[in-house]
């Protein structure tokens, strides 16, 4: 990758996107294209392939996405299936049309099937059924990583897939509606100590197991891939190491500062019992995650904190 070349970064403004342009920069690239979803709705067709026949990036990062937690998933599953296969086929179809020939497809390791084996490895992927809570988000993430497989193939392009583990850090959603658990722990945990609480509510059992990775590992994973010269293929982005989310949840309470006890709601889902990645496909090539759980907590905490007030 030249440091002039011109790069665009769809959905800047998310967690991943952003850290994508933190990454980019830091490394030296001068030349990044990024359009607000004022200036480019890539939900439409038309519009996005007039953006990029006109621009002519040399490299696409497909950070776009409509994501969230559980509850999001599962109550708006129309939606989740709709805006993502929309995105993804107007942003690679419009890619190839213009003649562009890498790009970095984003994402999650929920496409794997809901029982599969641990730690999970790439070609695990339609192996067994999904997850029901995020099935439509799951269906619309496999479709990226076919329509990536498919023009390369017919095509001759050189479009990869990165499929991270559970994200948080900078940018990262803290709607209690529609978060995912790590940031929705630390607004609880905040909120319950600055009223006193002598509990902490915690979503389902505390037994599942989740791995989590810091965004900005996210983005120099994919910046290295795409510097490497990959040109196809799944590649897990994790770390090798989960944890129970009664211990992620007694880490937060740690970080923030709440000394109350955790109370567990049974009565919500806990979603997949275990989700641990197999990263040995991408650190066989040179890269692993740096970023110390408690550390990277902590980093998001301050994010929150300078974002909503102390």
């Amino acid at each position: 990758m030249d440091k002039a070349a011109r790069i665009y970064v769809a959905g800047h403004r998310g967690m991943v996107g952003s850290a994508l342009v933190r990454r980019l920069k830091q490394a030296g690239y001068s030349n990044i294209l990024t359009r607000t979803r004022a200036e480019l709705d890539l939900l439409n067709q038309e519009a996005t392939l007039a953006f990029l026949q006109q621009e002519k990036p040399d490299f696409i990062f497909m950070a776009a996405a409509k994501v969230g937690g559980i509850h999001a998933n599962n109550s708006l599953r129309a939606d989740f299936i709709y805006q993502n296969l929309m995105v993804e086929a107007n942003l690679i179809h419009g890619a190839h049309q213009a003649g562009i020939q890498r790009l970095c497809f984003l994402g999650s390791s929920c496409i794997y099937p809901r029982d599969c084996p641990q730690p999970i490895r790439e070609d695990y992927l339609l192996t067994g059924p999904l997850e029901q809570t995020n099935e439509p988000y799951a269906i619309a993430k496999i479709a990226g990583i076919k329509l990536c497989e498919s023009y390369n193939r017919q095509y001759g392009r050189q479009y990869f897939s990165a499929m991270p583990t559970n994200l948080y850090g900078p940018n990262d959603n803290y709607d209690l509606a529609n978060s995912h658990v790590l940031p929705a722990l630390i607004r609880k945990a905040h909120e319950a100590k600055q009223r006193g609480d002598s509990e902490l509510v915690v979503w389902g059992s505390g037994n599942p197991r989740r791995e989590f990775l810091h965004v900005d590992d996210l983005a120099d994973a994919c910046v290295f891939l795409m510097e490497k010269g990959v040109v196809d293929g799944i590649y897990n982005i994790g770390v090798g190491e989960d944890v129970t989310i009664r211990e992620l949840a007694e880490t937060v309470m740690s970080v923030v500062g709440f000394t109350g006890r955790i109370a567990f709601d049974a009565g919500k889902p806990d979603g997949t019992p275990m989700k641990l990645l197999d990263v040995s496909r991408l650190r066989d090539i040179g890269w692993q995650a740096r970023t110390p759980l408690r550390e990277g907590i902590a980093m998001a905490y301050r994010d929150f904190t300078a974002r909503y007030g102390g």
